[in-house]
């Protein structure tokens, strides 16, 4: 009979802790914005059910003139991913703020919302380990942008970072990717000096160790000079990174390709910070 009963609740834990992927589409609120911001978290296996466990969190940002939904619409199996791999995926609408806080426009301070609001929010509602070892964060073209920029500026939020065919030169077409109405210097016709705020400059300030880095362009991609001259600025300061190119133009066959490089290389870092979480 005791064999029984432990069968019956070894069962009642395995079946309601047996669950698929879960997509949620929530709203949160973005105060220094003063807007509600859509985003797309999916959710492993393991962070539901009975016996959730805590999973590691990769912020994945979409392109310009994209939102929240274009990463899981071109790209269905970031579910079974998200399983395969026991992360948890956010994917927040950017609009086409290039992830930055604007002086300009009240209503675009992204950089706050990213590195500070939805890293709250995510892992307040979530089963996520709130240790910069354990986020990390990509994204494509513009995301690829603001993704090098936020985790450039706040090493103490995030652990690891990539960029796929990233814009991160934002001198260079200024004028037709909304810029101009981000920032003074863009707005004033000064182009050609971004300053402080700019990818590039964030690397003045990086030492050898703060981050794991991941950058990676086609060859034919028209964003590959500035991902060129990124690679080369990092390498003078001697900070590690990954740098790779290949084949491809500015695509979503080459992203969704280059997101399992990226996905790789964030769970090889969670894996060798496992230890260090543990210990602390």
């Amino acid at each position: 009979m005791k064999k029984l009963i432990f069968l019956v609740f070894f069962l009642f834990f395995v079946f309601a802790n047996a669950e698929a992927a879960r997509i949620d589409s929530i709203t949160i609120p973005a105060k220094a914005s003063g807007i509600n911001i859509k985003t797309i978290v999916i959710l492993p296996e393991k962070a539901l059910g009975v016996i959730a466990q805590n999973c590691p969190v990769v912020y994945l940002l979409h392109g310009y003139t994209g939102n929240e939904t274009d990463w899981l619409k071109k790209n269905p199996n970031l579910p079974a991913i998200a399983d395969e791999k026991s992360i948890i995926i956010v994917c927040p609408d950017g609009k086409n703020s290039w992830y930055l806080d604007s002086p300009l426009k009240k209503d675009n301070q992204y950089e706050t919302f990213i590195s500070f609001e939805l890293v709250e929010y995510i892992d307040k509602h979530y089963p996520t380990i709130p240790n910069r070892t354990r986020r990390a964060i990509t994204g494509l073209s513009m995301g690829g942008h603001g993704a090098l920029y936020n985790a450039f500026k706040h090493t103490d939020i995030f652990g690891a970072v990539g960029s796929m065919s990233g814009a991160i030169d934002v001198n260079t077409g200024g004028k037709n990717y909304g810029l101009v109405s981000l920032l003074p210097s863009m707005a004033n016709g000064n182009t050609g000096n971004w300053g402080n705020q700019s990818v590039i400059a964030q690397i003045a300030y990086l030492k050898k160790q703060d981050l794991a880095i991941i950058i990676d362009c086609g060859i034919d991609d028209f964003c590959f000079p500035y991902n060129e001259a990124v690679h080369k600025a990092l390498v003078e300061k001697g900070i590690d990174h990954d740098y790779t190119i290949r084949p491809g133009k500015h695509t979503w066959d080459y992203w969704v390709n280059s997101l399992d490089y990226h996905l790789l290389f964030f769970c090889k870092y969670f894996d060798s910070n496992r230890q260090l979480i543990i210990n602390n």
